[in-house]
């Protein structure tokens, strides 16, 4: 007998050595290093994948003759019909049995397998789908419109059916029997995506009515919020906005207690504010806040205030928003209501608020605070905020009797006796011409003009009949005047009245006769109605005044314009005339050049061309000629003066071809010369510099040159100590 040690009497014969269970030891690693060849788990998968055995597939087999392909049908349909008995609610059974025999083109055996299995479960949609697919993919159209038919009429609930059905018609072109489909299915009230559907259909085709009526049925048939904001999106989608707030006001009666509510009132006041109906959209906004409760306004009351913020009429929102800045901007102009940079800040922020009477408000005191000194550079800044407060009402308020008097006050108040601001005239003629209010803007800028003064005589003047001016008074705003003038008979041009614009030439000359931009403008004027004499007297006028702003740009338009007429013995004596004033190096030059191309434009033959071409080429060459000796007997002390009309002779020599004789001006160039100078500062001698001096070929032929020279320079500076 075994010991208690080896036995136990709930084991039987069993020792507990023969029951353990012996686990293998646990391997002890010596070496952890990484092994020298290192194994991925995408190179484990791809070695099992190399090393698996080739799928058993049977064996092909090839049919030869009729007998053999009867064997085979017989064959393949016993095993279809074992395979169904023994899983006769297996549907991919049938499915596969059914393919099998329209793929042998048996399509009378296939559509009995359909039939015997739609007797199985035809609330099987998929084997409706299948079935009308074989008899489509066939071309058994007839047949397919059965097989959709009996289906949708089985299973009306199941929209793929009638999706499919519809497709296949609409494929087909026969749009109005999609049409008949869709009206059956519309009969059995499907959900939002069939009746979108249908209305995409109609849409399609372009039937807007007919998509009208769908949308009509479909908010009946469906009465919620997105059924009705769809409706009228497609209503303004199309242009027409009055049904689109017909169908948003409807919803609204229908709807103003449902659940989301608060989606349908920002819908229709987003569709007011599109359209710019402010106030709609704010009745909406108020209305919806009075109705749903505030658990579930949130986003309706987000929008609101977004709203308050771009137009601004509400004074509790507006008030939560913007009543610290508007605080801030208060203790500011409260230190210091001359800063009115601080003022068209607070003006903006209340624009942007939108509330009307506010920045009316706002305007006013501002305008108010009239700067302390009649001296324009503290007016500057403040006449902007003259300027708009009447923009505003012109353009964001549209009150055109504020407008006009905003400007008409703004007038009264700037001391024109000592200055004024040609933009608020302008602006204040400008604002009555939009208004097709011709003769207010006249007088405006009557005024403007009969307000100021003419520097040395005073004078009366009276521009029009309809304008009454006032005795010119002493001011300082010449350059403002001009502005005005200007700006007149820019108007009075587009206008097309030339009689007025002479007249304003004629006062603008009387004001101011030295003004040579006025004079080329009034010269320019004619010229362009083909007044040619009328031109020439202005320039002939406008040359003989004793002083003139810019001389040299009326000389040059009075020869451009005598050169433009073809007047080129006019054009000479205009220039001798010119010499006689004065020698300028410019006068010399654009002299000779002009001669070198007065050449009349006659169909004239080749030898009388070259003849007037040498005439001309010896034209320049007596102006050169000329030039040089001027500036060697009387001013020779303008060497690089004289050296650049040499130069330009000798391009003009270069450039005439055949006709041109470069040597005649080689022999007159100078030499170039570098020399130093001692600088003279203040503080003494500074140093020298280098110029460039020049050597003409009749000095360095003279012996005592420099004794001439030192004597030359000795005599001028006697005479300038004499003067």
């Amino acid at each position: 007998m075994a010991s208690g040690k080896e036995s136990d009497p709930s084991l039987g014969y069993l020792t507990r050595k023969d029951t353990e269970v012996k686990l293998p030891r646990p391997t002890r690693v010596k070496n952890k290093t990484p092994a020298p060849i290192q194994i991925t788990a995408e190179q484990i998968l791809r070695e099992a994948r190399e090393r698996q055995e080739a799928e058993i597939r049977p064996p092909k087999q090839k049919i030869t003759d009729s007998t053999e392909l009867a064997d085979y049908r017989l064959r393949k349909r016993k095993e279809f019909e074992d395979q169904i008995r023994r899983v006769r609610w297996n549907i991919s059974v049938w499915i596969k049995y059914a393919q099998w025999e329209e793929s042998q083109k048996d399509f009378n055996r296939a559509r009995s397998v359909w039939e015997r299995a739609l007797e199985v479960d035809y609330r099987n949609h998929t084997l409706w789908l299948k079935y009308a697919e074989v008899e489509m993919k066939s071309k058994f159209i007839n047949r397919a419109r059965n097989v959709w038919d009996r289906a949708v009429t089985l299973l009306p609930r199941v929209d793929q059916l009638w999706y499919k059905y519809i497709h296949m018609e609409e494929m087909l072109g026969n749009v109005a029997g999609a049409r008949q489909v869709f009206e059956r299915w519309m009969s059995w009230m499907p959900d939002h995506q069939g009746w979108l559907s249908y209305i995409k259909f109609e849409l399609r085709y372009n039937e807007i009515e007919r998509a009208r009526g769908i949308f009509e049925r479909f908010v009946q048939c469906h009465p919620k919020i997105t059924a009705w904001i769809r409706y009228a999106k497609f209503e303004m989608k199309n242009g027409e906005v009055p049904r689109a707030r017909n169908v948003y006001e409807r919803a609204v009666e229908k709807l103003a207690d449902d659940e989301e509510a608060e989606q349908l009132f920002v819908a229709f006041a987003e569709f007011e504010e599109r359209c710019k109906e402010v106030e709609r959209a704010r009745c909406i906004y108020k209305f919806a806040l009075d109705h749903i409760p505030k658990g579930r306004a949130e986003d309706l009351y987000r929008k609101f205030v977004a709203f308050e913020k771009q137009y601004g009429d509400k004074e509790g929102i507006e008030d939560a928003i913007v009543g610290k800045r508007r605080f801030q901007y208060e203790d500011e102009l409260r230190k210091n209501p001359l800063n009115y940079d601080s003022w068209f800040d607070y003006i903006r922020l209340e624009e942007s608020v939108g509330n009307k009477e506010r920045i009316r408000e706002v305007y006013e005191r501002a305008i108010s605070n009239v700067p302390p000194a009649d001296e324009k550079r503290y007016w500057q800044r403040y006449i902007y905020l003259w300027i708009n407060y009447a923009l505003y009402e012109e353009l964001d308020a549209g009150d055109l009797e504020r407008t006009r008097d905003v400007y008409r006050e703004c007038l009264k108040l700037i001391p024109h006796e000592k200055f004024s601001f040609a933009k608020i005239w302008l602006l204040a003629a400008q604002f009555e011409i939009r208004q097709l209010n011709l003769k207010d803007a006249r007088q405006i800028l009557g005024n403007a003009i009969g307000r100021a003064p003419k520097d040395k005589v005073n004078v009366k003047l009276v521009v029009f009949n309809e304008i009454h001016c006032a005795t010119l008074l002493p001011s300082l705003f010449i350059f403002c005047l001009k502005q005005i003038f200007k700006k007149y008979i820019e108007i009075e041009l587009q206008l097309g009245n030339i009689d007025r614009c002479r007249k304003l030439y004629e006062k603008y000359l009387e004001w101011s006769p030295e003004n040579c931009y006025a004079w080329s403008k009034y010269a320019e004027l004619e010229r362009s109605l083909s007044e040619t004499e009328r031109a020439q007297a202005i320039f002939e006028l406008a040359i003989s005044q004793p002083a003139l702003d810019m001389p040299e740009l009326l000389w040059k338009a009075y020869i451009d314009f005598e050169i433009s007429e073809g007047e080129y013995d006019r054009t000479r004596d205009l220039y001798e005339r010119l010499l006689d004033r004065t020698k300028h190096l410019k006068v010399w030059i654009s002299y000779a050049k002009f001669e070198a191309t007065a050449m009349e434009e006659d169909c004239l033959d080749p030898d009388s061309l070259k003849e007037k071409k040498k005439l001309c080429i010896e034209n320049a060459r007596r102006v050169f000629e000329k030039a040089i000796n001027y500036y060697r007997t009387s001013a020779p002390e303008l060497k690089e003066e004289r050296a650049m009309l040499l130069e330009e002779w000798l391009n003009i020599e270069s450039s005439s071809g055949e006709f041109g004789d470069v040597s005649i001006v080689q022999v007159k160039m100078p030499k170039k010369l570098k020399k130093r100078r001692q600088m003279v500062s203040e503080d003494g001698l500074a140093g020298y510099e280098e110029y460039i001096d020049y050597i003409f070929p009749e000095e360095t032929q003279a012996p005592n040159l420099k004794i001439l020279e030192a004597a030359y320079k000795w005599k001028k500076q006697k005479l300038s100590t004499e003067d």
